[in-house]
C-alpha cells in the first residue's frame, strides 16, 4: 500500500531536474491554465511548481547592455568576444579560472581573435568542474533552453555557435527575457559609465540611478559635466547631486550603489561643515587620509540617499558575495548586516534594498527584514551563487520575515543569455522552497500557491511602483521613435 509517509519519502528523492521539466515545457509553450488545487503529495508539489513557472517574474537587478548596443558586437567595451564565449563571460570565467584555467587561456577564450568552435578545446579539461556550480548550471540549462543542446562538447558546440548567430538578432531580448523566460521587466544598473543609461527599451530594460560615483570618488566630471555645473565647492556638488535627481529621479525605479566592493556600509551621518574642508582639499587634488575620505563618503552617502528618498525610490546596496576572483575579505562582509541595520535606524523614511542576501551571511538578513519595516532582502544573484543555499535562505524567511519584504530574482548579467538558465533555476527554488514547507506541515497548499504571485512579481511592482514607472517610461523622449524589437 501506498502511504502519504512513502509517497512523501519518495518525492524527497525525485531529481529536481526531473520537476524542473515540465514547468519548462508550459513555459515555453505559453501554456497559462491553472493547476488545480490538490491536498499533498506529488499533486500538491505539481500544483506548485506549475504556479511558480507561469507566473510572470520582475527582474530586479541586472547590468544589461542595451540591445541595439550588443548587436554592434565586440565595438561595444564589454564585449570582449561575439560568439557563444560570451555566455560565458560573466562570472563563470571565475569558477574556470578557479578551477585551473590559466589566465592566458581565459583571455584567448573570452577574446575575438579565434576560431569559435576551436575555442571549446581551451575549456575542455575544465568544464567537468564547473558545469554543476550555480554559474555553470545557468549556461549549460541556457544552452537547453535557447539552442536546444542538452550536453556542451566538442561536437555540440557547432550548433551551439550556430544557435547563438542565428538568435543574435534584433528582438532576441525580448524573446529571450519575455517569451522564454516569463520576464515582464528588468532593472538595469549600466556599467558604461552612464550613471543612468537611456535605454531605447526604456519599459523592458528599465534603469537604476547610479549613486556611487556621488560619494565614492567623487566622480565629479561624469555627474557635473551633464549636469553643466561648474563644481567650486561642496555645495555646488550637492547640486550636482540634486540635478541628477530631479533629471532622472521621476523614470528611475530605484539608486544602486556597489561600493561595499570597497569598504563596509557603516555610513554615520556627518554634517556639511566637517565635510566641506576635506571636499575642497579632493577638488585641489590633495591627499586625503583614510579617516578624512570615509567622513567624506559618509556625508555624500547621506545627501544622496535622503535625494532618493525624497523621489520615492529605493536605495539597493551591495551586500555580501564579491564577483570575480581572490579578492574577498570575509572579514569585513560579516559586518554588513549589523551594518544595515545602523542604516535603517538612521533613516527609518527610506526603503533600503540589500542585495544578493548578503551571501554566506544570510540568515542575519532575515532577522534584519523582519525586525526592521523599511529593510527589504533582493535575492538577485543568489541563485547561480548557491542554488541550495538560496533555496534554504527563502523557506526561512517566509516563516519568519513578512512575505512582502523579499524579492526573489536578479539575474544579474551582463549577456542577456544566461539570464533565460538564472530565471529557470530561480523559479525551480522558489518551488522548491514553497513545496517543502508544505510538505513539512507549514504551510498549507492554498498558502504556498497564494505566496507565489508576490513572490515572483508582486512584491517588486509594489515596492518599485512598476505600474505607475511604466506609464512614465512609455513617452520618455529618449526613446520615441525607436524600434526596439518589442515593448
Amino acid at each position: 500500500m501506498i502511504t502519504r509517509r512513502s509517497s512523501l519519502k519518495k518525492l524527497g528523492a525525485m531529481g529536481a531536474m526531473g520537476m524542473l521539466a515540465e514547468p519548462a515545457a508550459r513555459l515555453r509553450a505559453g501554456d497559462n491554465s491553472s493547476p488545480p488545487l490538490l491536498a499533498s503529495g506529488a499533486q500538491a508539489r505539481q500544483a506548485i511548481f506549475d504556479r511558480v513557472f507561469k507566473a510572470p517574474l520582475v527582474d530586479t537587478h541586472e547590468h544589461l547592455i542595451d540591445e541595439a548596443e550588443r548587436l554592434r558586437g565586440t565595438a561595444h567595451p564589454k564585449v570582449g568576444c561575439d560568439d557563444w564565449a560570451f555566455l560565458m563571460s560573466h562570472y563563470l570565467d571565475s569558477d574556470l579560472l578557479n578551477a585551473g584555467m590559466p589566465p592566458q587561456a581565459m583571455a584567448r577564450f573570452s577574446g575575438s581573435g579565434m576560431d569559435p568552435i576551436a575555442k571549446w578545446q581551451l575549456i575542455e579539461p575544465y568544464w567537468p568542474y564547473v558545469r554543476h556550480t550555480g554559474y555553470g548550471q545557468a549556461v549549460a540549462i541556457t544552452l537547453r533552453e535557447l539552442y536546444g543542446v542538452e550536453e556542451l562538447n566538442g561536437t555540440s558546440v557547432r550548433q551551439v555557435q550556430a544557435e547563438y548567430e542565428k538568435t543574435r538578432r534584433p528582438g532576441f531580448y525580448r524573446r529571450i527575457l519575455c517569451e522564454k523566460a516569463g520576464i515582464e521587466s528588468c532593472q538595469v544598473n549600466c556599467l558604461t559609465g552612464e550613471p543612468f543609461k537611456e535605454s531605447s527599451q526604456p519599459v523592458l530594460l528599465m534603469q537604476d540611478l547610479s549613486i556611487v560615483g556621488m560619494f565614492s570618488g567623487p566622480g565629479l566630471q561624469t555627474y557635473a559635466r551633464p549636469a553643466g555645473i561648474n563644481v567650486q565647492s561642496l555645495a555646488d556638488w550637492h547640486r550636482v547631486i540634486d540635478w541628477w535627481f530631479t533629471r532622472y529621479g521621476p523614470f528611475a525605479v530605484a539608486v544602486k550603489s556597489q561600493q561595499a566592493y570597497g569598504r563596509d556600509i557603516d555610513y554615520q551621518r556627518v554634517p556639511a561643515e566637517q565635510a566641506a574642508p576635506v571636499f575642497e582639499q579632493v577638488l585641489n587634488k590633495k591627499s586625503i587620509s583614510n579617516e578624512q575620505r570615509k567622513l567624506l563618503e559618509d556625508h555624500l552617502f547621506w545627501k544622496a540617499a535622503d535625494g532618493a528618498a525624497a523621489a520615492g525610490l529605493p536605495v539597493k546596496l551591495h551586500t555580501g558575495y564579491y564577483a570575480g576572483r581572490n579578492s574577498m575579505p570575509l572579514d569585513r562582509l560579516l559586518h554588513n548586516p549589523g551594518s544595515a541595520a545602523s542604516l535603517c535606524r538612521l533613516a527609518p523614511s527610506t526603503q533600503f534594498v540589500f542585495m544578493h542576501i548578503c551571501y554566506p551571511y544570510y540568515e542575519e538578513m532575515i532577522a534584519l527584514a523582519k525586525q526592521w519595516a523599511n529593510a527589504y532582502i533582493d535575492m538577485c544573484w543568489a541563485w547561480i551563487i548557491n542554488p541550495i543555499a538560496a533555496k534554504d535562505f527563502l523557506k526561512k524567511f517566509i516563516v519568519t520575515a513578512p512575505l512582502n519584504k523579499v524579492l526573489t530574482f536578479g539575474g544579474d548579467y551582463i549577456p542577456v543569455e544566461p539570464v533565460l538558465g538564472h530565471a529557470l533555476m530561480a523559479r525551480r527554488g522558489i518551488a522548491l522552497a514553497l513545496s517543502e514547507l508544505v510538505e513539512e506541515g507549514w504551510l498549507t497548499l492554498a498558502d504556498a500557491l497564494s505566496s507565489v504571485n508576490p513572490l515572483t512579481h508582486g512584491n517588486a511592482r509594489q515596492l518599485f511602483k512598476l505600474a505607475e514607472k511604466s506609464a512614465r517610461l512609455e513617452k520618455v523622449p529618449w526613446a520615441m521613435g525607436a524600434n526596439p524589437g518589442g515593448r
